[in-house]
């Protein structure tokens, strides 16, 4: 025995473990000053992407006017964008004072070119001495993707719907007998109605089925309508809706034969989208 009263053994022990308590005592500080490092306070900067930088859009002077890039589809002077939805001879429709006519004898009308994805704006208005009810008020439409000749494609309705009842799939603002409107804000024939939408083309798999469907925003005179309503495919007036392939198509304007009236169009342009 030692004087302490401890064998060498357990004095070779205890100093171990005191050597040991050292080293951890000394390591602590370290680990307390990695820690804040390692989960430390988030900075504003980490949360802050300078590019790719926005392209620069002018606005334009009113809503209803284009932005600067915009493609303008009626200039409200000639149908130089458009053509017969027929034989894709010219249009045959009506401009004068700055608006665009439909001609019941001219039939539908489409653009020249082609488009997939885009914010699209333009402006409609049904006579102000109507005539008729149900379907047979006003009846045109917006097709989004004219897909074929007559009325193959996508259709957003046009129609008088300012106390006009008709079924609510069909009324102005509807994904035409697929989705009904949100509100109806229909302003009374004669005042120019509005509509702002956004366009997202179906995509298609090679063998034509449907890789993801093509989906509509429509505001409509400042109310929203349709919010992000997922197609079930094209707009059919009998029978349920399904998809066929393509890739772009042009924008069409309607004329619904022995049903329209003369209804007007102006300001109309279209924003491409990727």
């Amino acid at each position: 025995m030692r004087a302490s009263g401890f064998p060498i053994a357990m004095n070779i022990h205890f100093s171990k473990v005191f050597t040991l308590a050292a080293l951890v005592a000394a390591t602590l500080p370290l680990c307390a000053q990695q820690a804040p490092a390692a989960g430390a306070a988030p900075k504003h900067e980490d949360t802050e992407i300078y590019e790719p930088v926005p392209p620069v859009v002018t606005p334009g002077a009113t809503d209803a006017a284009p932005p600067s890039d915009a493609i303008v589809l009626f200039n409200g002077k000639n149908l130089d964008e458009w053509v017969s939805n027929r034989d894709k001879s010219p249009a045959k429709w009506t401009v004068a004072d700055g608006v665009l006519t439909v001609n019941k004898t001219g039939g539908n009308i489409e653009t020249k070119r082609t488009f997939k994805n885009y914010q699209l704006h333009v402006e409609w208005k049904i006579p102000e001495n109507i005539t008729g009810t149900d379907q047979a008020r006003g009846n045109s439409g917006v097709f989004l993707a004219s897909t074929g000749g007559g009325d193959a494609g996508y259709e957003l309705q046009v129609l008088d719907s300012y106390n006009n009842k008709t079924y609510v799939n069909g009324q102005a603002g509807s994904i035409y007998k697929q989705a009904i409107p949100l509100a109806n804000p229909n302003r009374k024939p004669g005042e120019w109605q509005t509509y702002d939408v956004i366009w997202t083309a179906p995509v298609f798999n090679a063998d034509g089925s449907v890789k993801t469907p093509a989906y509509a925003t429509v505001i409509f005179n400042g109310v929203l309508v349709q919010n992000h309503f997922e197609l079930k495919g094209e707009t059919l007036y009998v029978g349920q809706p399904f998809y066929k392939k393509y890739d772009r198509a042009p924008i069409k304007l309607q004329a619904h034969g022995d049903r329209s009236e003369p209804i007007s169009f102006r300001n109309i342009w279209v924003r491409e989208l990727n």
